[in-house]
């Protein structure tokens, strides 16, 4: 069983502030530290994109160079998104059990720590509504609780659940870095303010 980061991809050809990879709308690509330069450039277009927003007056005008009016709303929005969430998956039988749908962003991956220590329920978006749910030493996976014609559902236990969450919050932690890098090189001045969006948007922050 394995549990990834994935951002949801939104393709534009026409993208040219920097370099990234080619992709088709409406999959997945998955965080890691082991995303290629382009990739990497990809994943902050794609957060940059569901920041753009007019933000509020008191965040300062908006620049007028196509950069900077690009970065604006994820530099200065005081909440961020990031489209996309935590995806668990039997790679043995290539059975998706959590796919984040519309609505679920990575910036509340911690839904997950609810699971294990909190409420013991969480859903992550609709189309599929996939949820995680605590039952004793177990968490229940359904890829889609409203799905008439029934849906993968499996139980594991959860100090293993507590694992993969563990392990998809370092996966988090390793884009963070390579993406820290990437900005040095390919928007200098910059990049410590987007390393720090970056890290808001996935929630990197100290733990709550």
């Amino acid at each position: 069983m394995v549990m990834q980061p994935v951002l949801e991809i939104v393709a534009d050809d026409d993208f040219a502030l920097w370099p990234v990879g080619e992709h088709e709308s409406y999959c997945y690509l998955v965080l890691d530290g082991e995303l290629t330069p382009a990739d990497v450039g990809t994943a902050v277009m794609l957060i940059a994109k569901c920041n753009d927003f007019e933000p509020e007056e008191e965040h300062g005008p908006c620049p007028t160079d196509p950069l900077g009016t690009f970065l604006h709303g994820l530099l200065t929005m005081p909440d961020l998104l990031a489209a996309g969430g935590f995806r668990v998956t039997d790679h043995a039988t290539d059975t998706v059990f959590v796919e984040p749908g519309c609505c679920n962003g990575l910036e509340t991956w911690r839904d997950w720590l609810e699971v294990l220590d909190g409420t013991g329920c969480a859903y992550f978006g609709h189309n599929p509504s996939s949820a995680a749910e605590r039952v004793g030493d177990t968490v229940r996976l359904t890829l889609d609780v409203y799905a008439e014609d029934g849906s993968p559902v499996v139980e594991l236990p959860v100090d293993q659940v507590r694992t993969l969450v563990t392990g998809a919050q370092q996966d988090l932690q390793n884009f963070l870095g390579l993406a820290g890098t990437w900005a040095e090189q390919h928007l200098p001045a910059h990049a410590p303010a987007v390393t720090a969006a970056l890290a808001r948007a996935l929630d990197l922050g100290p733990t709550r």
